[in-house]
C-alpha cells in the first residue's frame, strides 16, 4: 500500500499541469510552424489557376485556327506555326509536384512563350481580311481570347507574390528553423522570369 500510495503521489508530482500544455500550444502555434505548409498550399493553389487559365487558351485555339483558316487559307505557314507551338505548350505539363523542377519549368515557360509569339504572328495576319475581322464568330472568339489572356496574367502575377511568400519563408527566420527540421522535404518553389514588358498580355484587339 506504501508503494502504490508513493507512486501516485510521484505521479502526480510529475504530471504536466494543464496550464503548461495550453502554454506551449501557444507557443508553437505563434512560432510559425505552420508557415510554410499553409503558404505551400497557397502557392500550389495559385499554380492551378494559372495552368487552368494556359488549358483555356490552349482550347480556344483549334477554333480560332479553322475560323482564320476558312478566310486565310494561303497563311499556311503561320496557322501551322500556331497549331505546332500548341502542340509542344499543351505537351509539357508542370503540376504542383514538378514546380520546384528548374529544367521542367523552364521549358513550360519557353514553350507558352513561344505559343504567345505564334498566337501574335497569327493575329497581325487578320488585318490582312476585313471579312474574317467582321466575322461573329471570329469576334466571339477575339473577346474570349482577349479575357484569357487577361486572365493569365493576372493568375501568374497572383502566383510569382505566392511563391514568394513561400520561398521567403523557407529562408528567414523562424521558418529556416522548422524547413531544416521538419518540413526538410519542401523545396523552393520555381517563378517566372520574363520580363515585366514581356508578361503583359499580347493585343489581340482588330
Amino acid at each position: 500500500m506504501t508503494t502504490l500510495a508513493s507512486n501516485s503521489a510521484a505521479f502526480r508530482y510529475h504530471r504536466v499541469p494543464p496550464m503548461f500544455v495550453v502554454l506551449l500550444a501557444l507557443f508553437v502555434s505563434g512560432c510559425g510552424i505552420n508557415n510554410i505548409p499553409t503558404l505551400d498550399e497557397q502557392a500550389k493553389a495559385k499554380w492551378s489557376d494559372v495552368q487552368n487559365n494556359y488549358q483555356r487558351r490552349a482550347d480556344l485555339i483549334p477554333n480560332l485556327v479553322e475560323t482564320v483558316k476558312g478566310y486565310a487559307k494561303q497563311e499556311k505557314e503561320v496557322l501551322e506555326a500556331v497549331i505546332n507551338a500548341r502542340a509542344r505548350a499543351t505537351q509539357i505539363q508542370v503540376n504542383a509536384d514538378t514546380v520546384t523542377d528548374p529544367d521542367t519549368f523552364r521549358k513550360f515557360q519557353e514553350a507558352q512563350a513561344q505559343l504567345s509569339g505564334a498566337l501574335g504572328r497569327l493575329i497581325a495576319t487578320v488585318e490582312n481580311y476585313p471579312d474574317l475581322k467582321s466575322n461573329q464568330n471570329f469576334l466571339a472568339l477575339q473577346s474570349q481570347l482577349e479575357g484569357t489572356e487577361n486572365r493569365i496574367a493576372i493568375a501568374r502575377r497572383d502566383y510569382i507574390e505566392a511563391v514568394r511568400a513561400y520561398n521567403t519563408e523557407l529562408r528567414t527566420w523562424p521558418g529556416i528553423i522548422w524547413a531544416n527540421t521538419v518540413y526538410r522535404s519542401h523545396k523552393p518553389m520555381e517563378t517566372f522570369t520574363a520580363t515585366a514588358d514581356s508578361q503583359k498580355p499580347p493585343n489581340v484587339k482588330f
